[in-house]
């Protein structure tokens, strides 16, 4: 699927777009935390590959089944939050205000992830390291609304994923650099220069 594609697809109405599928549960559970989750990943100036073009991922899973991360610098726009949670089945009472709703990657686009700060834990979290984790599940956009929610939160559609040893073989082509996940990178610096930041502070292997 092409990045106009995609984006599309993720622009769609909000209540049809969690209607569809937000919130993984029993469709797509999430992977469970692993050894090389937490890590950026950062793209190659020349990587090649438009859907990735100076794109921040951070990995939840790296290991010798594959590899997932979700793609934390492109945001494709801004959603009523109260919308999204009525959408998602949820009560809206006293919700106000947007959430910046972003491209995760180019696969399963129609599924939804929240990354956010470790102080949240509900149905569905994942601990990713010991300060980022991710919830798959309708409560936590409820619990975002109504400030019961993690301090601070990513809302991504779609994710990045290789299968064995073929995020390993684009590493070793310099397709990729890595470096430690940081929470100020993750949720905290601005989008349009975070390519920037991660890249200051690349490495070569996970």
């Amino acid at each position: 699927m092409t990045r106009s594609a995609l984006r599309q697809v993720l622009l769609a109405p909000a209540a049809m777009l969690f209607a569809a599928a937000l919130f993984l549960g029993a469709a797509f559970p999430p992977p469970a935390p692993v050894a090389g989750g937490g890590e950026l990943l950062i793209a190659s100036p020349s990587i090649g590959d438009p859907r990735f073009y100076h794109a921040v991922i951070l990995m939840v899973r790296h290991d010798s089944k594959g590899a997932f991360g979700i793609v934390i610098n492109h945001p494709i726009g801004m959603r009523s939050l109260a919308g999204l949670i009525k959408a998602a089945g949820g009560k809206a009472q006293g919700v106000s205000g947007k959430v910046r709703v972003f491209d995760g990657g180019p696969v399963e686009p129609q599924f939804g992830f929240v990354l956010h700060t470790s102080d949240y834990h509900g149905a569905g979290t994942i601990a990713i390291d010991s300060q980022v984790a991710l919830t798959a599940s309708r409560a936590i956009l409820s619990d975002i609304g109504h400030n019961t929610g993690p301090k601070k939160s990513i809302i991504a559609f779609g994710y990045a994923g290789w299968a064995p040893g073929q995020l390993e073989g684009e590493i070793a082509r310099h397709a990729w650099f890595t470096t430690p996940e940081n929470p100020g990178l993750v949720f905290d610096h601005p989008r349009s220069t975070l390519w920037r930041a991660a890249m200051a502070r690349r490495t070569l292997t996970l």
